[in-house]
C-alpha cells in the first residue's frame, strides 16, 4: 500500500472508500502510510443496507441486483468519489463465510469489489471468490486485489 500511496501523491489525487464486508480494512491500510492523509480524504464503513443507502447507493440498485452484486459495488465506489470529491473512490461488498438473512442470495463467499475513477468516467471490477477458514485471511486476500487493481490503474 506504501507503493499506492507514493503514486497517488505524485499524481497529485485523492482516494477514499466505501467497505462493507472489509470493515476499513483498506482506509486502515491506506491511513498507516506516512503522509496519507494528503491523498485520503475518507472511508465509509457501510455494513448495513440502510447505510448504503444513506450515503447515496441507490435502493433500486440494491434491490433489483441485491446488496452482493456488481452493481452495488459501483454504486458504492462511484457515490463515494461523487461525495468526497476524490478522484478515485473504492467500493467494496460481499460475503465472507457467513449466510446473510436480511439479503438471500445464491451464491454465498462472492466479494465485489468496484473502483472508480472520476475524472474518466470509469469503473475497474473484480470478482473474488473467498475461501479461506477465516474473515482476516480473506480481508487479507481482498486487500491483495485492491492493490493489484490500482497498481494497474495508476
Amino acid at each position: 500500500m506504501e507503493k499506492i500511496v507514493k503514486k497517488l501523491i505524485d499524481l497529485n489525487k485523492t482516494i477514499s472508500t466505501m467497505e462493507s464486508c472489509t470493515g476499513g480494512l483498506i482506509a486502515n491500510e491506506i491511513t498507516n502510510i506516512e503522509n496519507s492523509s494528503s491523498i485520503f480524504k475518507f472511508g465509509a464503513v457501510t455494513y448495513s443496507n440502510e447505510y448504503k443507502i444513506k450515503m447515496g447507493v441507490d435502493k433500486e440498485i440494491i434491490d433489483k441486483y441485491t446488496v452482493y452484486s456488481k452493481e452495488t459495488a459501483d454504486e458504492m465506489s462511484k457515490k463515494i468519489s461523487n461525495y468526497t470529491n476524490s478522484n478515485y473512490g473504492i467500493g467494496i461488498t460481499g460475503k465472507l463465510n457467513k449466510s446473510d438473512p436480511n439479503n438471500i442470495t445464491e451464491i454465498d463467499n462472492i466479494v465485489y469489489i468496484s473502483i472508480y475513477n472520476k475524472d474518466e468516467n470509469k469503473f475497474y471490477n473484480e470478482e473474488l471468490y473467498v475461501n479461506k477458514e477465516n474473515r482476516s485471511e480473506n480481508k487479507a486476500l481482498i486487500k491483495e486485489i485492491i492493490i493489484k487493481m490500482l497498481n494497474k490503474i495508476l
